[in-house]
C-alpha cells in the first residue's frame, strides 16, 4: 500500500514484528515528506472484520481516513446468518476551517479548539441547517433482505450514537472481533472503534431516517448537530416522506452503558476468548487534563490546557521511538514511565489543588510474552470525560469497568474472565475506570493514546517498549530501506 505526501495510516491491524508499518509519526517512523513515498509491508495475523486506516500526524485524519475490510478465508463462513449484501458506513466530523488551523490556534491560545461544524455519514452531513451542502447519503435496501453494516467512527473528537428509524440492529462484531449477537435500536461508537451490525429490511417500503448524533455526558462543548442519511427501499419514490426517528439526548449515559455492557466475546470453540489469567505486570494509569505555564497564551491567562497519563504529559520526540530503540540511539526516550500515579487523590473528584503536570518522553518496558493488566482511571481534573483509549499492536480484553474510583479489593470480584469483549479501542467512562488485559507478544514500540485527537495533541499518550523474545521469530524485523528520515 503506497501512501504519499507526508501522511500515515493504520488502526487495529494485528501485525506481528513489523512495527515499521504501524504508522504513527515519531513513534514507529518519521513522517513521509511531501514528494516522497513509503511502502507499508505487513501481514495481517489472525484477523477478519472491519478496521480503518487514517492519517496519524497532527489533525490530518479528519479527512484522511477510510475503511479496511478483511474478509474471512475462502470457505470460512461468518458465525452468524450470511447477509445478502454488505455496506460500509464511515461516521465523521467536518469543519468549515482547515483543521490544522483550528488546532494551531488552540495551541497558541492555550484553550480548547473549536468543535466541528457538522457530523457526516460517508462524507455527507445530510439536511443540516446553514450548510451549503444538503446532500443526503442513501442506503439502498430491498425488502426482505439482510445487510451487514460495517460502521466506523472516524470522527476526531466525539463519540456517536447511531440508529435507523423503525429498524433494530443485531450487533455481531466490534473492532474486528466477533461478539455474542444481541439486538439494539441504538449503538454507541467511539472514535477509532468499528461495529458490525445486521439489518433486516423488514418494514414497509419507504424511506427511513438514519441518524448519527453525539454522546457526551460531561460539561464539555460538542458539535450538537446530527448527521442524517436515508435508508431507501428499492422502488420508493424520491418524493415519499421519510419515516423519522429522534436521536438520544447527548447525555444518555444509561443507554450507552447498556450497550457497552451487552458486549461479550463470542467464546465459541472456533473463536475462543483467551484472556490471560496470570498477570505479570499490574499497571494503574490515571488519564485526564491538567495545566502548564504558557506565558504567550494570553487568552488563557498565561497557562494552557494539557492532558496526561499518570501525570506525565507526553512529549513527542524528533527521532522516531522505534528507530531509537532499534539503533540504540541515546537521549530520545527513557523507560521509567510510572506504573502507578505519582500522587494518590480522589481521582473521580475535583482533583488536587496543583493541576500542573510534568513533561517527558517516557516508555514502559515489557519483556516479550509477559502479561499485562491495565486499569485506566479517568480523573475529574478540570472536568471528567469519556476517553476512547487505543493501543497499537495488540488486541486486549475488557474485563471490567465502573464509575467512581477503582477499588482493587472489591472491583476485581466482578471482573469478567469468561467471555470479555476483545477490542483495540476502549471507552473509559467519565469519572470512572476500565480494566484491560493483554499479552505482550509483539516486539517493538507500541503507542497507547486517547483517540480524541485534541487529547492526543495535548499529551494524553505513552508507549510500551516490548523486548525481543528468543530467536528471529520473536524479534523485530530490520527496518525497510525506504523508511522515512526525520
Amino acid at each position: 500500500m503506497l501512501i504519499s505526501d507526508y501522511y500515515l495510516f493504520r488502526h487495529g491491524i494485528r501485525q506481528v514484528r513489523t512495527g515499521w508499518a504501524d504508522g504513527p509519526a515519531y513513534v514507529t517512523q518519521c513522517p513521509i515528506q511531501p514528494g516522497h513515498s513509503f511502502v507499508y509491508n505487513f501481514t495481517i495475523t489472525g484477523q477478519r472484520g472491519t478496521l480503518l486506516w487514517h492519517a496519524h500526524v497532527n489533525w490530518l485524519r479528519s479527512t484522511v481516513h477510510g475503511a479496511i475490510v478483511v474478509l474471512p478465508k475462502h470457505g470460512v463462513p461468518y458465525p452468524f446468518p450470511k447477509p445478502d449484501d454488505e455496506l460500509v458506513l464511515v461516521l465523521g466530523e467536518w469543519w468549515k476551517s482547515d483543521t490544522e488551523a483550528v488546532i494551531n490556534e488552540a495551541l497558541s491560545s492555550g484553550l480548547a479548539p473549536n468543535v466541528s461544524d457538522s457530523h457526516t455519514i460517508n462524507g455527507l452531513p445530510g439536511t443540516v441547517a446553514n450548510c451549503s451542502t444538503q446532500d443526503v447519503y442513501n442506503l439502498p435496501v430491498e425488502s426482505g433482505k439482510t445487510y451487514l453494516l460495517r460502521i466506523i467512527n472516524a470522527a476526531l473528537n466525539e463519540e456517536l450514537f447511531f440508529k435507523i428509524a423503525s429498524h433494530s440492529l443485531t450487533v455481531v462484531e466490534v473492532d474486528a472481533t466477533y461478539v455474542k449477537p444481541f439486538k439494539t435500536e441504538t449503538i454507541v461508537i467511539a472514535p477509532g472503534q468499528t461495529t458490525n451490525v445486521l439489518l433486516t429490511a423488514n418494514q414497509k417500503s419507504g424511506k427511513y431516517l438514519v441518524a448519527a448524533s453525539p454522546f457526551m455526558d460531561s460539561p464539555i462543548a460538542v458539535d450538537n448537530l446530527t448527521a442524517t442519511a436515508t435508508l431507501h427501499y428499492t422502488g420508493t419514490l424520491s418524493s415519499t416522506p421519510t419515516f423519522l426517528t429522534t436521536p438520544p439526548p447527548k447525555n444518555s449515559t444509561q443507554l450507552a452503558n447498556n450497550f457497552i455492557n451487552s458486549l461479550k466475546g463470542l467464546n465459541s470453540q472456533k473463536y475462543p476468548v483467551n484472556v490471560p489469567l496470570k498477570v505479570d505486570h499490574s499497571l494503574f494509569f490515571t488519564i485526564g487534563l491538567g495545566i502548564q505555564p504558557c506565558p504567550s497564551c494570553k487568552a488563557a491567562n498565561g497557562s494552557r490546557v494539557v492532558a496526561s497519563v499518570n501525570n506525565v504529559t507526553f512529549v513527542m520526540p524528533t527521532t522516531a521511538l522505534l528507530q531509537a530503540h532499534y539503533f540504540n540511539i541515546n537521549g530520545v526516550f527513557t523507560t521509567d514511565f510510572p506504573a502507578n500515579p505519582p500522587h494518590v487523590f480522589n481521582y473521580s473528584g475535583a482533583g488536587p489543588a496543583n493541576l500542573q503536570t510534568r513533561s517527558g518522553t517516557k516508555l514502559y518496558r515489557l519483556p516479550f510474552n509477559s502479561t499485562v493488566q491495565l486499569v485506566i482511571q479517568d480523573t475529574g481534573i478540570i472536568a471528567p470525560e469519556n476517553h476512547p483509549v487505543h493501543l497499537h499492536g495488540f488486541n486486549f480484553f475488557v474485563i471490567g469497568r465502573g464509575l467512581g474510583n477503582y477499588n482493587p479489593k472489591t472491583d476485581t470480584k466482578n471482573f469478567n474472565l469468561d467471555d470479555p469483549v476483545e477490542r483495540n479501542t476502549v471507552g473509559v467512562p467519565a469519572g470512572g475506570w476500565t480494566t484491560i488485559r493483554f499479552r505482550a507478544d509483539n516486539p517493538g514500540v507500541w503507542f497507547l493514546h486517547c483517540h480524541l485527537e485534541v487529547h492526543t495533541t495535548w499529551g494524553l499518550k505513552m508507549a510500551f517498549l516490548v523486548d525481543n523474545g528468543k530467536g528471529s521469530k520473536q524479534s523485530l524485523i530490520p527496518p525497510p530501506k525506504d523508511l522515512p528520515k526525520c
